[in-house]
Parts: C-alpha cells; sequence; structure tokens
C-alpha cells in the first residue's frame, strides 16, 4: 500500500482535484496558486493525484456465469410495484432471461424447479432483490483522499451501486480509460457515465463564446464524454450554456448544472428549465427562482463568497426570502420545470452535516472504512472546499434545518406531480465516505416524504432512464425483467421496512435470546454485468486498506 502524503500535500491534491470537477475552468484551476506537491508531475496520470484502480485479481466477484439462478427470493422490481415472493431469476453471461414465480408464500418453494442446467445456483431464500442502485453524482478518490480510485469503487459495490455518473469521476483522459475498463469487467467498479465540464480534455483554448462552445460539445461526442457539467459561473454565461445544451442535445449527450450561486442572479433553475437542460443537481437555482419581492437573495452585510463560512452558512437563510410551500407561485414553477421533463437530482445528504455537524462527524463507519487522506481532508482549515465548520453554531444549523425543510418539501411535491426524482450523492466532501453517503441519501428521500418503493423507483428506474434518456435509448438497467442487464442488489433484511439495512456497518437489533444487540443487515451480494460481488469481502478489502494507509502513517487521522 503506497503511502500517504502528509496532511497539507494531500489536501492541496484534493482541492486540485475538486477545483476541476466543481467549476473551476482549466484556464483558472492553471492560474491557481499551487503547493509544491500540487506541482508534482502527475506521472501518466490525468488530474493531479488521480491513480486508476488496479486490475481484476482472481478471485474479485464470480462469473459471469454460463446460467445462474436465484433462487426463492422476495423481488422488489424497481418500477415502483409491491414485493413478489418467491421469485426465482434466471441470469445468462450479463443479461437477466426470466424471472419466474418460485411457489406461494406461506407453502413450501416447488421442489426441481427449471432450469435445473445452470452452472451457479445462490439460495435466496428470505432474500430481497433489488436492481442496481444508480448513483448520479459522483467523484472519484482520488490520491489526496485515497491511495487509488478503488476504494470508492468498492465501497459503491458494497452498497450495492452499480452504475454511477461521473461528474466528473476524474479527468477526462482518466475517466475515459476507467470508463472502458469497467466495461470490460478488467476492474471492480461500477459501470461509469463520463461527464465532464466545458473545456475539460482538450487543447483548443478557452470557451468564451458560444460557437467555441459548440466545439468543444462535438470534440466532447466523439471523444468518450457522455454529457457535460455545468457551473454557470466565471466563463460559462447564459449564453454559452444555452449553445453548449443545444449542441449537446443533437450529439445525443446529456446535461447536468450545479448552478453556482455566482451566477444563479442571471441564470437561475427556472432559466435552466427553458434552455432544456436534462437535471439540475444539488439544491442550486431553485429557491432564487422562488424569491419573493426580489431578484437576489439578500445576503447579510460583509458576505464573502471566498469565506467558505459565509458560502455555506449564510446560503440557507434563503428559506424565509421565498414563496410559502404550496403557493401557487411554488405550483407553477415546479409544473414550469416538469413540462421542460427537468430531473431533480437533489444530494440531501451532501449538505446534511450543516443542520447536525456532530452526527456527521462521529458516523459509525468513519473509524474502519474512512481513509486517514480523507479524514483530514474532512477537517475545516481556510484553504480546504467543503471543510467550512471554521464556527459552525447552533444558529447555523438552525437555518439548515428550515432550510431542509423547504427543499424536502420541493422534490417530495415535484415527484408527487410526475416529475422525475433520481438519487445522487456528491461523496468525498464534507464527511460523507463513499457508499455509506448513498444509503444515507435513501433515508433522508424518506424524511423528505418518499414512500420507500418510491425511492427505490428513484435509486434504480429513474436514474437509469435519465442516463440512456438524451441517447434517445431505453435503459438496459434500472428494473428486473428479462432482457435488462444483470445488475442486481441482494440483502438479507427487508429494506423497505429498514432502509438502514443497506448500510455496510449494518443495523443493530436486540437479540431477545441473549439480551445483546447483534449487527443485522448489510447488502449481501451486489451482481454487476453478471458477475457477483460478496459485499461483505469488499467491505473487508476496504477495512483492511485503511488500517494498512493508518499504519503507514499513524498520526495523521482518527486511528
Amino acid at each position: 500500500m503506497t503511502k500517504h502524503a502528509p496532511f497539507h500535500a494531500a489536501a492541496a491534491l484534493a482541492a486540485l482535484a475538486f477545483a476541476a470537477s466543481h467549476g473551476e475552468t482549466p484556464a483558472a484551476q492553471a492560474a491557481r496558486p499551487q503547493t509544491p506537491a500540487a506541482q508534482a508531475p502527475a506521472q501518466g496520470r490525468g488530474r493531479a493525484g488521480d491513480t486508476p484502480a488496479p486490475a481484476r485479481k482472481a478471485g474479485e466477484g464470480q462469473g459471469p456465469f454460463k446460467k445462474l439462478v436465484i433462487r426463492g427470493v422476495t423481488l422488489i422490481d424497481g418500477t415502483g410495484g409491491p414485493p413478489l415472493s418467491p421469485m426465482d431469476i434466471v441470469i445468462e453471461g450479463n443479461r437477466i432471461t426470466d424471472v419466474r414465480q418460485g411457489g406461494w408464500p406461506g407453502l413450501p418453494l416447488d421442489a426441481n424447479r427449471e432450469p435445473r442446467d445452470f452452472d451457479h445456483e445462490i439460495d435466496g431464500k428470505g432474500m430481497y432483490v433489488m436492481p442496481g442502485f444508480v448513483d448520479m453524482h459522483v467523484h472519484g478518490s482520488t490520491r489526496g483522499k485515497a491511495p487509488d480510485l478503488s476504494y470508492a469503487y468498492k465501497l459503491w459495490l458494497a452498497h450495492g451501486v452499480t452504475t454511477v455518473r461521473g461528474v466528473s469521476l476524474s479527468s477526462q483522459a482518466v475517466t475515459v480509460s476507467e470508463k472502458a475498463r469497467s466495461e470490460k469487467n478488467e476492474i471492480v467498479a461500477p459501470r461509469i457515465f463520463n461527464y465532464q465540464t466545458l473545456g475539460s480534455g482538450w487543447t483548443g483554448g478557452r470557451i468564451l463564446t458560444a460557437e467555441k462552445a459548440r466545439e468543444w460539445v462535438r470534440w466532447g461526442a466523439a471523444n468518450g464524454v457522455d454529457g457535460i457539467k455545468f457551473f454557470n459561473r466565471g466563463d460559462e454565461t447564459p449564453e454559452i450554456i444555452r449553445a453548449a445544451i443545444d449542441e449537446a442535445h443533437k450529439n445525443k449527450m446529456g446535461t447536468v448544472a450545479h448552478l453556482s450561486q455566482n451566477g444563479v442572479a442571471n441564470f437561475n433553475a427556472r432559466d435552466a428549465g427553458e434552455a432544456h437542460l436534462d437535471s439540475i443537481t444539488h439544491y442550486y437555482g431553485h429557491m432564487e427562482s422562488l424569491l419573493k419581492g426580489r431578484t437576489i437573495q439578500e445576503y447579510p452585510i460583509g458576505y464573502d463568497y471566498n469565506n467558505e463560512q459565509d458560502r455555506f452558512g449564510d446560503i440557507a437563510r434563503i428559506w424565509n426570502q421565498t414563496y410559502e410551500p404550496g403557493s401557487p407561485e411554488w405550483v407553477a414553477y415546479l409544473e414550469q420545470q416538469k413540462k421542460n421533463n427537468v430531473n431533480f437530482d437533489p444530494t440531501f445528504n451532501i449538505y446534511a452535516a450543516s443542520r447536525d455537524l456532530m452526527r456527521a462527524r462521529n458516523a459509525d463507519w468513519h473509524q474502519t472504512y474512512t481513509m486517514p487522506q480523507l479524514w483530514n481532508f474532512f477537517q475545516s482549515t481556510r484553504d480546504n472546499h467543503g471543510s467550512y465548520f471554521y464556527d459552525w453554531t447552533s444558529e447555523n444549523e438552525y437555518h439548515w434545518k428550515q432550510f431542509y425543510q423547504r427543499y424536502m418539501r420541493l422534490i417530495n411535491d415535484y415527484k408527487n406531480m410526475g416529475g422525475s426524482v433520481t438519487v445522487g450523492t456528491d461523496s468525498g466532501f464534507i464527511w460523507k465516505t463513499y457508499g455509506f453517503a448513498y444509503i444515507e441519501e435513501l433515508e433522508l428521500f424518506r424524511e423528505a416524504g418518499f414512500l420507500p418503493l418510491e425511492i427505490v423507483r428513484a435509486a434504480t428506474m429513474n436514474g437509469a432512464r435519465k442516463l440512456y434518456e438524451p441517447r434517445g435509448e431505453a435503459a438496459p438497467m434500472g428494473v428486473v425483467r428479462p432482457g435488462m442487464l444483470a445488475d442486481l442488489v441482494i440483502v438479507g433484511e427487508n429494506p423497505l421496512s429498514n432502509l438502514k439495512v443497506l448500510y455496510g456497518t449494518g443495523h443493530m437489533r436486540l437479540n431477545p435470546q441473549t439480551n445483546k444487540q447483534e449487527k443485522v443487515g448489510g447488502v449481501k451480494y451486489t451482481i454487476k454485468d453478471g458477475i457477483v460481488y460478496d459485499a461483505q469481502k469488499l467491505l473487508a478489502d476496504v477495512a483492511a486498506a485503511v488500517a494498512a494507509e493508518k499504519r503507514a502513517a499513524p498520526g495523521t487521522a482518527q486511528q
């Protein structure tokens, strides 16, 4: 295991990685003052510190099989339909070829049922099967956070995530390579969609005109870019964004925007919808579209966007500057977004520490599964992005709690009127560890008012559809039915009754026989492309890697 860099060098590398994926143009990134560590050559890698995953080893996953049969499971198919049991699922290679009833609830399973010519069988009695989860907002585990990208990959798979949309996962060169390796199952990783910011990966100069934006989009379409992520700040003027969205759709590419506070005064979520943006990620732009009696949020005197406690501490105060939930203006905004087929990807979890910092900082999984580099990156400093808790008070948390009530209401109302909502995390920042944050996101959807079946649908069918919709194609995964890709999550407890059983750390339950608490749950198997991964083995691999990193540099992180 590679010894990780000292804290400040690691933080600098991670900050550069964040800048590349969170809105700095290549030119702006190049102009940023760099530490000696940040200036070090990347040794063939793309962005500083991005280390590709090692090749998949023997024993890392079984299959794909000529014929795999999963027997007697309870099926939650991803469409929103109620569970069915007992069901048998037949997989040939990387495709589901049959889903059939294996008996009746409360009666013995039918004996000797077909097919019998399988070469692998999983006894799924008492287990639950769902489509593989889709994470619509990810960034890879850069070297300033972990030794290589496999850290994030294994944690995602261990929590049932079989598809990720990188926004961006890594640099253009690294992501294209990792995407191809994942498609061939040469690495242990989810399938990868490659979204990049305008100008990423090419040598054509800064994008300062609409035509230059169209030129880059055409270049991206020819060079493995699946979609574009916008930030509507700096060089990204509304005119450039509109042109890029139009050109992206002509080239069957998707579009998503983090509508930066720097740009929402001139291009908010309402404007983005009218420009036919495909997805809005995070909360930015929504409430600014609903301001009452003003067109710009009222910031406190002395506010400085580059002071991150100002940036994140004061944004939540917008909650009492907007039209009320359920008002005609509120409903009209949502109806307009639905008419424009805009998808909402709320990422509730990534800012959840803002409303309860102590809970996020002391989560059950940090000790065993959070890399020391990542732990260090989470610590608050003036120049470490997303570590904005310089002096986080009960007043800060109060306003964030109020904000979340309205934001969650907005997302739930949109779902209820038929708008598309998907699940994304943005892990690796603000106390959120890969994989674990995905399950937290599902729990936050429940808090927002989604029923458990609605949550599963958002995490599976909706995400898959939104990835393939720009291509004009039907999604080949996201639902458990014949003909679909064999991407599945198998868990030994009912997730509809308790989402906590999906956490890698499981759920603590009192055993009445022993009068002691014991761990239950955790994903049992994740199947991606017909390959069966033991989720607990993936977690054990991560735990061992974290322990090795701590031994390599003791005293730099929580031990």
